[in-house]
Formats: structure tokens, C-alpha cells, sequence
């Protein structure tokens, strides 16, 4: 299972957000590539990283410090925020992005999706952030009234081989991955799950690993200190 650090721009800021909350915003690092490099050092080879600003606005103003974490700092790195059309997608790979994450133009879009995953492969994902077991979407402020099983069944038929799951009760509360509905969305998704929000400490990290998924997103535990970051790839297996 990959393990993958996350770092959150707002403003050109590190941040967590709490349950999606942009009145809940805590800086937890100094410098996005210092940060990047120590989850290298500590054996991680992807990084997901996340444009709040482009999820909420639709525009991406942190694509300078995504570019420099793509070139100096030894990982791939997975993005989302604020990719919305064809043109959005092939800005951040000529960036250096490795894989692109969907999330609102998934739901309002979908003909964007089925093209971007005809074109690119692997090479996209498609966020699903539930709440209540609901898509949200617009940095998860606003309710599609979608189910999120549903939905994926929906992805997988228009070809989308990655799904980046995140239940946003669970996403910085440090509570606890939401296994059950992981285990429902591995029942009617047969692509590469990554589960995202609510990692807490490195038994979490195991206890996902067992689940056979094909990622793991750790951000606030790691900034924390609930998880031991070298430990959580050791227990996930080789990460290349």
C-alpha cells in the first residue's frame, strides 16, 4: 500500500483544515518543500497535495509551489484542486504532476472525466469527499445529494481506474479512518482505492494496509505527531 503524506495550500500556506471547514484553518509547517522532503527522507515516494484555494475558487494560485515540490523535492506528487477542464489537466502534468485528482468537475462534468481518463489513464483519479455518504463538492461546502457508492459504480463505468475516497467527518479529526465505508466502496469499485481523512495513528495505517487498498493518505497525524511516517512505510510494504 502507498503511503502518502499530504500537504494543503491556502494562500501559499501548509495548512489542515477541520471536517472541511475553511473557518478552521491551522498552519502546521513553515516551507512546502522543507515539508515534502522530510516525507522522502522518511521513505515516501508520492505526496498528495492539495490547492484549497483552486477547490474552493476554481482558480489555482498555488501552481509555483506545486512546480517546485515536482522538481526539487525527490517525489511524485498527486494534486487536486481547481482541475476542471481539459486545459487545467494538462497545466499541472506539463507541471510535473504525476497523477491529477477530479473532484467537483467529476460530478458537474462527467463527459471531462470519461475524455481526461480516455487521454491520460492512471494518470488521473477522481476525488469522492462524502459527508453523510453524500458527494460533496466545491471544497465540500456544497451537497450534490449524490450517493457515493452510487457514484463510484458511475466512475468505474466511465473508466476511472483511481478513486480518492475521503469521509469529511473523519478528515482532521484524528477519529480513525471511516473503515466500514471503505470496505462498502471496495464492494462496488474493483480500481485502485485511496483512503484519505481521519488517519490517527500507525495501527490505523496497518489495519488499511490489511484492507488491501492501494493507498493511504496520512496529514494531520503525521503534523501531529500520531504517526510515525518512517514506521507507516514500513508497515505498507515497498513503495515503488
Amino acid at each position: 500500500m502507498y503511503i502518502l503524506p499530504a500537504i494543503d495550500l491556502k494562500d501559499g500556506k501548509v495548512v489542515r483544515l477541520y471536517k472541511g471547514d475553511f473557518n478552521k484553518v491551522h498552519q502546521v509547517a513553515q516551507d512546502p518543500l522543507e515539508t515534502a522532503r522530510a516525507f522522502s527522507e522518511a521513505g515516501a515516494r508520492w505526496i498528495h497535495m492539495v490547492d484549497l484555494d483552486g477547490a474552493r475558487g476554481g482558480t489555482r494560485i498555488n501552481g509555483g509551489i506545486v512546480a517546485e515540490v515536482t522538481a526539487r523535492s525527490g517525489l511524485q506528487v498527486e494534486l487536486g484542486g481547481g482541475i476542471r477542464c481539459m486545459e487545467d489537466l494538462e497545466a499541472v502534468f506539463q507541471a510535473g504532476v504525476g497523477r491529477a485528482v477530479i473532484g467537483s468537475a467529476a460530478v458537474s462534468d462527467p463527459d471531462f472525466v470519461r475524455a481526461a481518463a480516455e487521454r491520460y489513464g492512471e494518470r488521473v483519479a477522481v476525488g469522492i469527499d462524502t459527508q453523510d455518504g453524500r458527494v460533496r463538492t466545491a471544497g465540500w461546502v456544497e451537497d450534490s445529494g449524490l450517493d457515493y457508492l452510487e457514484f463510484a459504480k458511475f466512475m468505474m463505468e466511465v473508466g476511472v481506474k483511481n478513486i480518492i475516497f475521503t469521509d469529511i467527518e473523519t478528515d482532521g479529526a484524528l477519529s480513525g479512518p471511516s473503515f466500514a465505508r471503505l470496505e462498502a466502496l471496495k464492494q462496488v469499485y474493483t480500481g485502485n482505492i485511496v483512503a484519505s481523512g481521519g488517519v490517527s495513528s500507525n495501527e490505523d495505517i496497518r489495519r488499511l494496509a490489511r484492507m488491501g487498498l492501494y493507498g493511504a493518505i496520512v496529514g494531520k497525524a503525521y503534523y501531529a505527531g500520531t504517526v510515525d511516517l518512517a514506521q507507516a512505510v514500513r508497515d505498507a510494504g515497498r513503495q515503488d
